[in-house]
């Protein structure tokens, strides 16, 4: 079984993704995390998301591995754990660029498909539904205001130690998601047959059982 997660930034996608997992026992795919390890090696070593042919040779030499299950599931680039430094401030401002790379695409999802042919999975991102796995068993569209999404952010971001405004983090995240959604390749978009979850006024609790049920309904 594989189960789709897709929507904007700080739409709850990636807490509610692995607890889904954990309850369902089966695997958490953060797709996210891939794109954002890429893109702090990308940082690392200056190449900027424009230089095509420097980033597939990155991406061609970049082995990404997850290790360990919901909630400590960890993703590791070339052996480093990297799992903490990818949500920092520095990668969280450019990684839709360096998403948005067909060169980059290309190799993330390949490894994607081959993990979600090896294990029934819950994926979350951008395109999982409309791109990656278009044949998933349940799509899911997380949406929610973007006060809410700036307020959820901001909370994620004192937990790191870092202090930014609802009014600051309200613009980042309308960026983010202008950029998600006018990319030219894999646009962030809803699924024709996804099912829409607002969680603009819904618990965690809430997001977490309503799709595990569906789930549930759908595998019996």
């Amino acid at each position: 079984m594989i189960i789709a997660i897709d929507g904007p930034a700080g739409s709850g996608k990636s807490s509610t993704a692995r607890e889904v997992a954990r309850r369902l026992g089966v695997v958490h795919l953060d797709t996210g995390a891939m794109y954002r390890a890429i893109t702090l090696k990308c940082l690392r070593e200056g190449i900027a998301h424009t230089d095509n042919t420097r980033l597939a040779d990155l991406v061609g030499r970049t082995e990404l591995r997850f290790t360990g299950s919901p909630p400590d599931t960890r993703i590791w680039m070339d052996g480093e754990d990297v799992s903490a430094e990818i949500r920092g401030d520095r990668v969280t401002s450019t990684v839709s660029d360096y998403c948005a790379p067909a060169v980059v695409r290309a190799a993330m999802v390949d490894q994607q498909r081959s993990i979600g042919r090896q294990a029934a999975c819950v994926c979350e991102g951008r395109d999982i539904g409309t791109d990656v796995f278009p044949e998933a068993d349940l799509k899911i569209f997380m949406v929610a205001s973007v006060e809410q999404r700036a307020l959820r952010r901001q909370r994620d971001f004192e937990k790191a130690g870092v202090t930014k405004t609802v009014a600051e983090l309200v613009a980042e995240i309308g960026e983010r998601d202008r950029k998600d959604s006018t990319r030219a390749l894999a646009p962030l978009t809803r699924a024709a047959d996804a099912e829409q979850l607002d969680t603009t006024d819904l618990g965690f609790e809430q997001q977490v059982e309503y799709i595990v049920s569906r789930a549930k309904q759908i595998r019996h």
